[in-house]
């Protein structure tokens, strides 16, 4: 018999969304979690599974009952001939890496953070970069979810194709996701090397940076023209590494969010800090070499707001530059460095934000130094717009202020998604507050 907690109240890593279910379950087994939905069905409540609530949106949250896929964290094959890996969804990357590592496996592309479930990240879109490389959901070959009544379905390209098209990104709306399989490569060291240019040198030259570099991004200081470039390759060199305590966290860290705090009271100083933060840290040539899951993770140590959306790659130029305008002409507006852009390759899942294009996802980020909240509705609201002007489509695990309408214009499988959503799970059983935004 599954055990449910009540009081337990939830909150995102960032700590800018949190709820309180009114029953949290920490199932152990498949039998348990169809109980959770027997109760529910029963009971007449909404479900919400969570991963590692890194989701920087309420995508999340719910008032009904909570999962927690913690305790489903099970490595349950590995086939070394396919290079393929079947995880319980609940597993955290972190865990799985060194798995991986034991069997001369890796996964070709990964996100930034990897305290995230293999169930969660795939359901909410999330990428790395490379424009030879689809989002992470692109390496999963099959899954297993179990739908509002019980049923489960195993679902790949060759058995229920259409539900596995949708359900690669599923937004948590169309049932428990049980297991994942995901296409893995040989094992291999990547080599990091960034170098400071300006933000017309890499737009003009976007073309030859992406044909350079296998996993090619940049990072924009906003108020300025500078940009670092980062790198990053398959090598055969020893890991070394430039990380540096003083320079990485008493300065990156310690000072910046001092500086950024007083900012909230002096916001003309925020182009001053990210100039000089660009000087201080970013002026140089540097180099890391390590195994690929070590390079694509980074410790992200600011609790923040941030906005990701993917355009059209060839839009890229003008986003940016009108982006850049728009703070020109608005001195009173502040954007905190970096603008993150990355570029990622088209694929076909129904509600993948790259869908059918190759793509450029542009992240907008504001900082809440000592937890204190940055004004930031203005540049919001003037990032949106230049997004959806270029045919934008917002990253699902981040904070957006799109309905269904807008969706529907984005995406030319929306409809498709939303048939498919209604018939595995009638009677909303899986929605919350931010899927009824997407959906009705």
């Amino acid at each position: 018999m599954v055990h449910g907690y009540k009081g337990v109240k939830f909150q995102n890593w960032a700590r800018t969304y949190g709820c309180c279910p009114e029953m949290y379950f920490q199932p152990t087994s498949v039998e348990e979690i169809r109980e959770v939905l027997a109760l529910a069905r029963q009971q007449n409540k909404r479900v919400k599974v969570v991963g590692g609530g890194h989701s920087p949106s309420d995508i999340a949250c719910t008032d009904g009952f909570m999962i927690h896929m913690g305790m489903m964290n099970r490595v349950l094959k590995v086939d070394t001939e396919k290079k393929q890996v079947t995880v319980e969804a609940g597993i955290l990357l972190a865990d799985l890496h060194p798995q991986l590592d034991k069997h001369g496996l890796a996964l070709s592309t990964l996100g930034a953070v990897s305290d995230v479930t293999a169930g969660g990240v795939i359901g909410s879109g999330t990428h790395n970069t490379g424009i030879k490389h689809g989002i992470l959901a692109t390496q999963v070959v099959a899954l297993t979810l179990m739908m509002a009544d019980g049923t489960i379905l195993e679902c790949s390209e060759s058995s229920n194709a259409e539900v596995f098209q949708a359900a690669r990104v599923h937004l948590g709306c169309l049932g428990v996701i049980l297991t994942v399989t995901l296409q893995c490569v040989p094992q291999f060291h990547l080599q990091e090397t960034t170098f400071p240019s300006t933000l017309n040198e890499v737009l003009d030259n976007l073309d030859s940076h992406l044909k350079k570099s296998e996993y090619f991004r940049f990072l924009w200081f906003p108020h300025s023209e500078n940009v670092s470039v980062i790198y990053q390759d398959h090598t055969t060199k020893p890991p070394s590494s430039s990380a540096n305590w003083f320079w990485d966290y008493a300065i990156g860290f310690y000072l910046l969010e001092f500086l950024l705090w007083i900012s909230t009271f002096l916001p003309g100083l925020v182009g001053w800090i990210n100039r000089f933060f660009f000087w201080l840290l970013f002026n140089g040539k540097k180099e890391n070499c390590n195994l690929s899951h070590k390079i694509f993770t980074y410790e992200c140590r600011f609790k923040q707001h941030v906005q990701d959306w993917a355009i059209p790659r060839e839009k890229t130029k003008e986003a940016l530059l009108e982006l850049k305008a728009m703070l020109e002409a608005n001195p009173k507006v502040v954007a905190h460095y970096p603008v993150e852009v990355r570029f990622t390759r088209g694929d076909d899942i129904l509600l993948s934000p790259c869908f059918q294009r190759d793509s450029c996802y542009m992240n907008i980020i504001m900082y809440r130094p000592y937890g204190k909240d940055v004004p930031r509705l203005d540049y919001w609201l003037a990032y949106e717009t230049i997004m959806k002007k270029v045919g934008g489509r917002p990253h699902w695990a981040k904070a957006h202020n799109c309905t269904r309408k807008d969706f529907e214009k984005m995406y030319p499988a929306f409809q498709r998604f939303c048939a498919i959503r209604e018939k595995l799970d009638p009677t909303g059983m899986f929605l919350n507050a931010y899927l009824e935004k997407v959906f009705y």
